[in-house]
């Protein structure tokens, strides 16, 4: 539940209510709320903005493990495929794009555009009764035969056996 909470959010209504009250309060003339709310809550809604400006937004899943999946995914799941999954589906701040550092370490990532491929969608499900993450890509500028090609350099990320 809190992966999927905004820390930007949480800090602008945070920084939001303490600022107004330290309006209220020197409009009022009271001088304790308002220097305590003021000073507190403007730098904390500035850096609320900061961090909403920074924000990645969670990778939606396509559809909800059922109770199968989420068993095998206890038993079979590699910490690398846990790692992934946890990552692209909690906040982030000051990235662009999903796994942008390894899409470009692989060479996934083309020179000639500043763009990397878009991770859209996650699923998690079965292939011969095993455990699968399929993590769903968008992307203009990487033919489907450079991510083939790819396949020796991501096993070592991934681990051995993991890709078809």
């Amino acid at each position: 539940m809190l992966r999927r909470t905004s820390v930007a959010t949480i800090g602008l209504a945070i920084g939001s209510i303490l600022s107004v009250l330290g309006m209220a309060g020197y409009i009022r003339s009271e001088t304790t709320l308002n220097v305590v709310t003021f000073f507190i809550g403007v730098p904390v809604l500035v850096g609320a903005l900061a961090l909403k400006a920074a924000e990645l937004e969670p990778v939606p899943l396509k559809s909800e493990p059922s109770a199968e999946i989420l068993a095998l995914r206890e038993s079979q799941a590699t910490p690398t495929q846990n790692q992934v999954r946890e990552d692209v589906t909690r906040y982030r701040y000051g990235q662009t794009v999903h796994l942008d550092i390894a899409l470009e370490r692989l060479g996934l990532k083309p020179s000639f555009v500043d763009e990397c491929p878009i991770l859209v969608g996650l699923r998690e499900t079965t292939t011969d009764g095993a455990y699968t993450l399929v993590l769903e890509f968008e992307t203009s500028h990487v033919p489907f035969e450079d991510w083939k090609r790819k396949k020796i350099d991501l096993q070592p990320f991934l681990g051995q056996g993991l890709l078809p």
